[in-house]
């Protein structure tokens, strides 16, 4: 088999997700040069991308998003509508705002990713002055987790809970038909423009997640409380993947992380894509440059909002559901800054620390303060035993 080379382009970006697709795009029209390697180049990504509307680049075109929700909804011991509008990404919008006309892009698995060197399956290399890996995250094992079960239902059967423009971020209400002595979880759900709405029940925080059957019971609960019944023949998805992926070391002549693999998976949402386009400039520049995209990327001061996020992120993980509920009615009586801060601002570190304090200090009753910093409870969910699957598993896509 002949080995072909690819000698002296700018960057090499492993992995056409989102991130990728945005870093090899932004990078070919700043005149770098760019090879681009993934599996499936032109696939159309199988999750569901949200984001605050204030997190995405100008640069970033209108068609990008599928729908818009002008104050979505957080239920907690009450009612909160959020006024930050909020929008799901519209994937083939997306994908088509980042072409790749200017870069060469090869189809191919990776086998050896060196800071220098990529090397592919069939023996082709790929040489770079830096070389960005955007391949998403490791495997989960029994890391902190993000799960979740979303069934996607026709607008029509889901308007007893949603209608268009309207959105539930996170839904607390006592319907998912789980008690106080089992792992907690919430629903999300929105519509995504395209006459459908997904709800997904949702659990973060736990070590090796929840099971994808455990969610699933919970969302057809919460849908037959509201009077949706279903036909079993709904699409859906999944998503079981880690919150705790680190920010990289400095240092030039590295591997370059960049996206989720690069620690900006949100630890305390789940959320990557939004804050890679808005960073995606930053790595660009300082490519461009010949200095360290990651201290560009990871300050000091987002570095230190990275772990207290992290403090946050042990503390949803030791909550029972009535604690979540009070930990998050808390929260969302805060100022916009400080929401903003812990849900998105990459480096406001005084903002987060004034709203990390105020929400324990106001998560009542007392005593529950104790497990919210891990004084007590530390461990509360390890090792939890769910109830067996069922011996049919339901149809997903992705």
């Amino acid at each position: 088999m002949a080995v072909s080379a690819v000698h002296n382009v700018d960057v090499c970006v492993v992995g056409l997700g989102p991130t990728g697709r945005a870093l090899a795009h932004r990078a070919a029209a700043a005149g770098l040069t760019v090879a681009a390697i993934d599996p499936r180049p032109d696939r159309l990504w199988p999750p569901t991308y949200s984001c605050w509307v204030d997190e995405l680049p100008e640069w970033l075109p209108a068609t990008a998003i599928a729908t818009r929700i002008e104050a979505p909804t957080v239920w907690a011991r009450r009612e909160h509508r959020i006024p930050r509008p909020y929008c799901v990404l519209s994937k083939p919008g997306l994908r088509d705002a980042l072409p790749l006309d200017q870069a060469t892009v090869r189809a191919g698995r990776a086998v050896r990713v060196e800071p220098h060197v990529v090397e592919l399956d069939d023996g082709s290399i790929i040489s770079a002055d830096v070389v960005a890996d955007t391949r998403g995250l490791p495997a989960l094992g029994s890391r902190r987790a993000a799960s979740a079960h979303g069934i996607f239902v026709d607008a029509e059967t889901a308007a007893p809970m949603v209608t268009d423009g309207q959105g539930l971020l996170l839904d607390w209400r006592p319907d998912n038909g789980a008690s106080n002595d089992e792992p907690p979880s919430f629903l999300y759900s929105v519509p995504l423009g395209d006459g459908t709405v997904i709800f997904e029940e949702t659990s973060l925080g736990l070590r090796g997640g929840m099971p994808q059957h455990e969610l699933r019971r919970r969302t057809l609960n919460r849908l037959a409380a509201h009077g949706i019944r279903l036909t079993g023949s709904e699409p859906t998805e999944a998503a079981h993947y880690p919150l705790d992926q680190p920010p990289p070391k400095k240092g030039t002549g590295r591997v370059v992380p960049f996206g989720s693999r690069g620690g900006m998976m949100h630890p305390c949402t789940g959320y990557s894509v939004a804050d890679s386009l808005a960073l995606v400039d930053t790595a660009v520049d300082a490519i461009a440059d010949g200095r360290d995209p990651v201290a560009a990327l990871w300050s000091p001061r987002a570095r230190f909002v990275y772990w207290m996020r992290m403090r946050g992120l042990w503390g949803l993980g030791r909550l029972t559901t009535e604690q979540s509920i009070a930990m998050f009615e808390a929260f969302f009586t805060a100022s916009p800054r400080g929401q903003r801060a812990l849900l998105s601002a990459h480096d406001d570190y005084t903002a987060l620390g004034a709203v990390l304090v105020n929400t324990v200090a106001h998560t009542w009753p007392f005593r529950w303060r104790y497990d919210l910093v891990g004084w007590t409870n530390r461990n509360r969910w390890v090792g939890y035993e769910y109830e067996p699957a069922p011996t049919r598993e339901p149809r997903r896509i992705g």
